[in-house]
């Protein structure tokens, strides 16, 4: 479940669902376990949202869900 709650977190901010929707063509994310960064003492894994093939921004997402930080 942690893999989904990262996810979702980025999906449901409104700065996502705003450009999601403002996207002609369809929205995916992806999750990055490989490429995690520690910052504060905390691991973050990599949510990068995408349309068309292009990345739209990259997000940092602690494993529990509770920190989400955009780069």
């Amino acid at each position: 479940m942690p893999l989904h709650r990262a996810v979702t977190r980025v999906k449901y901010l409104p700065e996502t669902e705003a450009w999601a929707k403002a996207q002609p063509s369809m929205v995916q994310y992806a999750l990055f376990l490989e490429q995690t960064r520690q910052a504060r003492g905390r691991c973050y894994w990599t949510v990068e949202v995408r349309s068309d093939g292009k990345v739209w921004r990259r997000f940092y997402v602690t494993p529990d869900g509770k920190s989400v930080v955009s780069e």
